[in-house]
């Protein structure tokens, strides 16, 4: 199986359509056609089915679609990598990231380490821990930023030099607002949203034996679309301090939960990795920048 076949499938798979798909690859439909045709032969199995005017997914062509884009991405990643090899003044970075205010730390190491090597570029992908850690062990990144305590038994980690803290997202004129912090009892019956592995982690730690009091309404990866519902009163977020915009002009708050409930987090990377010039220095940068401001206190 080429790569370059499954560059041709995806953007058929992508545009839907043999022409569309035929004119962004700069080739003729023909020979797209011919290319999925005999990729379909090699497999055994049916990728499109084919309509009068446009193509769409078997579910075999949906599986393949999703190892198809793992294949390609790694294939580029490792061009890269070659590439830059020599290269001195920059390479390839990739990050996969948690959302936390913590991220700041990498951008400013980031933003030097760009000072002394201007040809580096970086890629960022943000997810929950599941989901950079499945791109992280199929070496699609060279770190990972979890919110929660790594496998030492598969990664190498360093702590970062703060903490996040859980609170709640909710209107400035409800109620609760005016508390300065948040239990459990407060939250009792309300409809949440947070995240599925906070919900099924540090709030049911946070939580113990009343966590069945709570209610998930609704689960979101990403804290700004969560705000939204917030923000037309559907219920109230569980998420980190400064995630979400709490100025005075959003018409939300931000109040801590009591007990306090402190996160730390973590950047990691494959035990025993084999790292390229640029990550490499991108470590040792951030290594040293985080045991300087740790000392510091």
């Amino acid at each position: 199986m080429e790569i370059r076949a499954l560059r041709y499938f995806l953007a058929a798979a992508r545009e839907e359509n043999m022409t569309r798909a035929a004119e962004l690859l700069h080739v003729t439909q023909p020979t797209l056609s011919r290319t999925i045709r005999a990729l379909e032969e090699e497999l055994g199995k049916k990728l499109f089915v084919r309509h009068s005017f446009n193509i769409s997914l078997t579910d075999e062509g949906l599986l393949l679609r999703d190892r198809a884009e793992d294949l390609v991405t790694m294939a580029d990643k490792i061009e890269r990598e070659f590439l830059s090899l020599d290269d001195i003044s920059g390479g390839e970075l990739y990050l996969g990231l948690a959302e936390s205010y913590q991220i700041r730390y990498l951008a400013r190491e980031l933003h030097a380490l760009k000072r002394s090597y201007p040809a580096l570029h970086y890629h960022i992908t943000s997810g929950d821990t599941e989901q950079v850690t499945e791109k992280l062990d199929k070496g699609l990144l060279d770190f990972a930023v979890l919110c929660s305590s790594p496998d030492a038994a598969k990664y190498d980690s360093i702590l970062f030099p703060e903490g996040d803290l859980w609170g709640v997202i909710l209107p400035e004129n409800d109620p609760l607002a005016k508390k300065e912090t948040i239990t459990v009892d407060d939250l009792s019956g309300l409809p949440l949203f947070t995240s599925e592995q906070g919900w099924n982690g540090d709030i049911k730690t946070w939580a113990g034996e009343r966590f069945d009091r709570l209610h998930l309404e609704g689960s979101s990866r990403l804290s700004y679309n969560a705000s939204l519902f917030v923000r037309e009163g559907l219920g109230y977020q569980l998420t980190f301090a400064h995630l979400v915009n709490t100025s005075r002009e959003s018409g939300l708050v931000f109040r801590p939960l009591f007990p306090a409930l402190p996160v730390r987090l973590y950047l990691i990377w494959n035990r025993y990795q084999a790292f390229t010039p640029i990550a490499e220095r991108f470590l040792a940068q951030v290594r040293a920048s985080f045991a300087a401001q740790q000392e510091r206190g």
